[in-house]
């Protein structure tokens, strides 16, 4: 009787610690699932991207919007490419998106003419992010940084950039007006793209190169819970007029990409306008579980095994 109850009582404690130590692996499995997984896959990609020795080379190597689609794909992970807005801007014409109309590009700053610009235009570098060395110019004034600066102020902070970076060019462009006509700072409709899916649009209501506040929404335009911490959530912004544009342009973008994106558009008084490419948005920092559990369920189900 005794050994049949030690018996029985020792399969009970093994039963437990088997159930204990199961529901332990899986908070782990759960736990970097929620908080590591999505950061790591960014991570890995922007080391493939940018730790191989040619890698400046595929994205400043200047392209067309009549080069063949062949010709854009013809090296490995060869959407480094568009992360040349040079060329982001000329595979968006090719796929037949609006962008702004560009004014002047190059290297050699001395030799812009700044008589033949309109009042109101936009300085882009070709590579960067987060807005740094982006100038929104107003008769003068930068919106961005609250600063006036003359021609001569704009060609020193250029020429200085130039200086450090082999590869970096400049773009001038237009200054985009809101859907009712306004010239003012836009904003951003960023949306989260998995091989021609789309996961979610955030929107961002900025009020200079980092502050701002934002909201996130469905296909449908239904709001949903925040993704990312980096901007304070916002109000409710109703959906603007062209956003059918917005998304059937990130689709075809996104298809063609083939792997995960973040496709950036601005809504103007003439649609949708395209603005950018973000392989590794925030390298990954700052998503909420909610916005991990989002991404990956689309990166698993569309771009599954991709980079």
């Amino acid at each position: 009787m005794y050994r049949r109850v030690s018996k029985s009582l020792g399969i009970n404690i093994k039963r437990q610690s088997t159930l204990l130590i199961n529901d332990m692996l899986a908070f782990i499995s759960s736990y970097l699932y929620d908080t590591d997984l999505l950061r790591a896959r960014i991570k890995t990609r922007h080391k493939k991207f940018w730790q191989d020795p040619e890698a400046e080379k595929v994205r400043n190597t200047l392209m067309t919007a009549d080069d063949p689609l062949e010709k854009w794909k013809n090296v490995e992970n060869w959407q480094r490419r568009l992360s040349n807005k040079h060329n982001s801007r000329n595979f968006a014409l090719a796929h037949h998106c609006k962008v702004p109309e560009l004014y002047w590009s190059g290297r050699n700053v001395k030799d812009i003419n700044f008589d033949l610009l309109p009042d109101n235009y936009v300085i882009r570098p070709t590579i960067g992010h987060s807005s740094k060395l982006v100038f929104l110019i107003k008769n003068g004034y930068n919106l961005f940084d609250k600063k006036n600066y003359s021609p001569f102020e704009l060609k020193a902070v250029l020429q200085q950039a130039i200086d450090k970076n082999q590869y970096l060019h400049f773009l001038f462009e237009e200054f985009l007006k809101n859907e009712q006509g306004e010239q003012k700072i836009l904003k951003d409709y960023k949306v989260f793209c998995f091989n021609g899916e789309v996961a979610c649009i955030n929107v961002v209501n900025r009020f200079s190169p980092n502050t701002g506040d934002c909201t996130y929404y469905n296909e449908q335009w239904e709001q949903i819970e925040s993704i990312n911490k980096i901007y304070p959530h916002g109000e409710y912004t109703p959906p603007p007029t062209c956003l059918q544009e917005i998304l059937q342009q990130a689709k075809v973008l996104s298809k063609c990409y083939e792997i995960f994106v973040r496709i950036d558009f601005y809504a103007t008084d003439r649609g949708a306008v395209f603005g950018e490419f973000t392989p590794t948005p925030g390298m990954g920092r700052g998503f909420t579980n909610f916005g991990r559990k989002l991404m990956l369920n689309y990166w698993d189900k569309y771009c599954n095994r991709k980079i």
